[in-house]
């Protein structure tokens, strides 16, 4: 299972992925980089076909410039992505003697960072279609993103998109750490990007151990509060 998180703050943004990926055709998992940069002030995250998201990796790091410096960030990303996803379709072939294929070629890109100064969160689809989301405050892709936007949901309260990055970075946290606990096929190893118009900043193993002790401490606060409200 994947899982490509996004979350909008009010001074940045945060992209976070777990790490595990899922070869359904041979049932295998395996821990794989899902976050990678995308010029000095963006990241971006996939889910899908391995084959895809490896070609527009090599894509995008050669891109990444004229990318953020387009004038439109979502046209520019699917003038580079649609014709690695026609590639692709072209040359499948979905049935294999004596071989019960799973996948496919599709994959979904989730892009996040600033471009001229202003935020975007776009949503590459496997039909080659954009999606905007920086309004939205929260987005996902992958197998695990319904999961992802239910959990979302249930911080809402905490008006996160009001507030400074490191809630939306400690957010992200809580999120993929509650996902890895209720489901055996997302990973531990989580990577973590905070953004803001200065530059993005992926975090180190350490660093993301500090916010689980934050995430730890906001769980033990929050349950002082129901037991002294129920009390």
């Amino acid at each position: 299972m994947t899982v490509v998180l996004s979350i909008v703050c009010a001074d940045g943004l945060v992209l976070a992925t777990d790490s595990q990926i899922t070869d359904a055709d041979r049932g295998m998992t395996y821990p794989a980089q899902k976050l990678h940069p995308l010029g000095a002030t963006a990241a971006w995250g996939g889910s899908g076909s391995r084959a895809v998201l490896l070609d527009l990796e090599k894509v995008f790091a050669s891109s990444a410039a004229a990318i953020l410096e387009g004038e439109d960030v979502g046209r520019e990303l699917q003038e580079r992505v649609l014709p690695v996803l026609r590639h692709h379709y072209d040359t499948f072939i979905p049935e294999v003697p004596g071989q019960e294929t799973k996948g496919g070629p599709a994959a979904y890109v989730l892009a996040v960072g600033y471009a001229h100064d202003r935020p975007f969160v776009v949503e590459i689809n496997p039909n080659g279609m954009i999606g905007h989301y920086e309004d939205i405050g929260f987005h996902a892709v992958g197998s695990g993103s319904a999961l992802a936007q239910q959990a979302g949901a249930l911080l809402g309260h905490f008006d996160i998109r009001e507030r400074p990055v490191a809630y939306g970075v400690a957010a992200a946290v809580r999120t993929l750490d509650a996902l890895a606990r209720t489901s055996a096929s997302v990973g531990d190893e989580i990577d973590v990007c905070r953004i803001t118009p200065e530059g993005a900043a992926h975090l180190e193993d350490d660093e993301v151990d500090e916010v689980r002790g934050v995430v730890q401490r906001w769980v033990e606060a929050e349950r002082a509060v129901l037991d002294d409200l129920i009390s």
